[in-house]
């Protein structure tokens, strides 16, 4: 399949291979993702607990489906946060917390009182995602890690509709034909 380049991206990418310099981030986004949205990661659907939950539970249902974060909701169905696996066996192998204690005693809560946060949906572009695992600032300017994973909400945040990860990304571009 033939590629065409508007005169300008041509003209760009002979520049800069001229210069040895790469394009900008931007141009290499859109090269990689091509408009494609979290939709296309066709994530899985989100595996939610409860905080009152065993840890065994919430491990098994993890490793059953091969996850690596599970969301943690309240009986309301509201976020609180969520449950790192890797993070709990580090826990578990420490004796921080056992097997039968509930999964509160190991679940990372949001900080709602932090300001606002950054919303991701199915129809957040791929550019705007990896953005957010990279940037090492949140939506309201303050500093934070860099992240992990991503909860893919609803527009209006009201369902958990599955959790988006850098590996997701990287596969997708993987498949992705060139």
């Amino acid at each position: 399949m033939a590629s065409y380049l508007s005169g300008s991206e041509a003209f760009a990418r002979e520049k800069a291979a001229q210069d040895g310099s790469t394009t900008s981030s931007s141009t290499a986004w859109a090269d990689k993702y091509r408009g494609a949205t979290v939709e296309d990661l066709d994530p899985p659907p989100a595996l939610s607990v409860s905080p009152d939950d065993q840890i065994s539970a919430a491990l098994l249902a993890a490793y059953e489906r091969d996850y690596t974060h599970l969301t943690v909701i309240s009986s309301h169905r509201s976020l609180m946060g969520y449950l790192s696996i890797p993070r709990l066996r580090t826990m578990l192998s420490e004796g921080v917390v056992n097997e039968s204690d509930p999964v509160s005693a190991a679940m990372q809560r949001f900080n709602r009182k932090r300001g606002s946060y950054q919303v991701i949906t199915m129809e957040t572009p791929l550019e705007e995602l990896e953005r957010f695992f990279e940037c090492e600032a949140g939506p309201d300017g303050t500093t934070r890690e860099k992240q992990l994973f991503a909860v893919v909400t609803d527009a209006s945040r009201k369902f958990v509709l599955g959790v988006a990860t850098r590996a997701d990304l990287e596969e997708f571009v993987k498949r992705r034909p060139t």
